[in-house]
């Protein structure tokens, strides 16, 4: 991983050459306008590098899913006054890639093509739609590591016909992710969060043979809690995966990763904003009580984990985080990771929707070493998986 792929520093001279780059342009929208910018403005460092010395720049991207048939409610047209604001410069729009069309491109220009899941090849990654798309461009560049975890022509398929590189957003996520599981620097801590076990029971079988510290929090943490004996009360507990919890537990055990659960929580009687809530033992919660959080005892006791350790690689929330006070644990526990981080002592790579969204609530997101946008790709390299669009860079 972050290794054995060409960047665009082995591109050699681009001017006039047609070179097609994978974005991802998927982008939250409303009443026709974007209201999210993130995922563009990753864009910009290899949009203008290539533009800027003279490449004519074609995007290719997918929005929503059109299940492989033109409907307009999914162009990506409407993207591009808010690309062409964030890039700082014209950018222009064109239905089909083709020889004529390309010709009559400007060096330098920057063009985005129709989205690709128009076209039914596009998730078959179908060789001949390759092949043909391929035969307009000189060089294939993936800038798109949150789309990197689908073989797609655009993401994947590309890549036989054409010379590949990483652009610049893909070539400082594989360097982050690198460092944080490929090769880190010991002792790794991972903290997993969320709802449910089973969404991220890949996740955690793989973790334990990777990290030194397993840090287990959100709904998860109770499926544990209730595996080991402790009641968990009206708690969102996953009751029928005890088994797989101690089968995790074991595991962890057997490849001497420490596995940290809470051992004081925060209750209340309803899941609401600013609910009645207390601080207490995990042994002693209420039948009728559901726990929304991790205490402050065990928060502090996880921050002094943090300080004994190199590398930290965080995906999903301690507790209810969307409602106060539930999200202190999250919070706290986050800015003592990115003060770290700051200071030099920590590399912290986090990744996620729900994580992103939790790291900017707790201002922690910017002194982060490295914040992932991508939701399934990060996963599934969490997961230890194979990812076919970085692959496909490697070979």
């Amino acid at each position: 991983m972050g290794r054995g792929f060409k960047t665009l520093d082995d591109m050699g001279n681009v001017a006039g050459k047609t070179v097609f780059v994978r974005v991802d342009l998927n982008v939250p929208m409303a009443e026709g306008k974007v209201t999210d910018d993130t995922r563009l403005r990753s864009t910009v460092p290899t949009i203008s590098e290539l533009s800027d010395n003279g490449a004519k720049v074609l995007l290719l991207a997918h929005f929503g899913r059109p299940k492989g048939k033109v409907d307009m409610a999914y162009s990506l047209e409407p993207v591009v006054p808010a690309l062409q604001a964030v890039l700082g410069r014209n950018v222009g729009f064109m239905q089909h890639p083709g020889t004529d069309a390309i010709a009559a491109l400007a060096d330098g220009s920057v063009t985005v093509v129709e989205n690709s899941r128009f076209a039914a090849g596009e998730e078959a990654n179908d060789p001949a739609m390759a092949k043909m798309l391929a035969g307009f461009a000189d060089a294939y560049v993936n800038d798109a590591f949150s789309a990197a975890h689908r073989a797609h022509v655009t993401t994947e398929g590309l890549t036989h016909y054409l010379p590949a590189y990483a652009g610049r957003a893909m070539e400082a996520e594989l360097n982050a992710l690198d460092k944080a599981l490929g090769s880190p620097e010991h002792p790794v801590a991972a903290v997993v969060g969320g709802a449910k076990v089973s969404s991220k029971l890949d996740v955690l079988q793989h973790l334990v043979t990777k990290v030194d510290h397993l840090i287990i929090g959100g709904g998860m943490a109770n499926t544990f809690l209730a595996a080991r004996g402790v009641d968990v009360g009206k708690s969102l507990c996953e009751h029928n995966l005890a088994d797989t919890a101690n089968a995790i537990l074991e595991a962890a055990d057997a490849a001497s990763c420490t596995v940290h659960l809470p051992y004081d929580v925060v209750v209340a009687e309803e899941f609401a904003a600013n609910a009645p809530s207390k601080t207490v033992n995990v042994h002693e919660v209420g039948a009728n009580e559901m726990i929304l959080d991790i205490g402050e005892a065990a928060v502090e006791a996880l921050s002094d984990v943090l300080k004994t350790c190199r590398t930290l690689v965080w995906n999903g929330p301690l507790g209810a985080f969307e409602i106060p006070p539930f999200d202190r644990a999250t919070v706290a526990l986050a800015q003592t990771a990115a003060a770290l981080a700051k200071e030099g002592q920590l590399v912290s790579v986090a990744g996620g929707g729900d994580t992103v969204a939790a790291l900017n609530h707790a201002n922690a997101a910017d002194d982060f070493t490295f914040v992932s946008t991508a939701g399934g790709a990060f996963l599934e390299w969490m997961e230890g998986k194979d990812l076919p669009g970085i692959t496909a860079l490697q070979e």
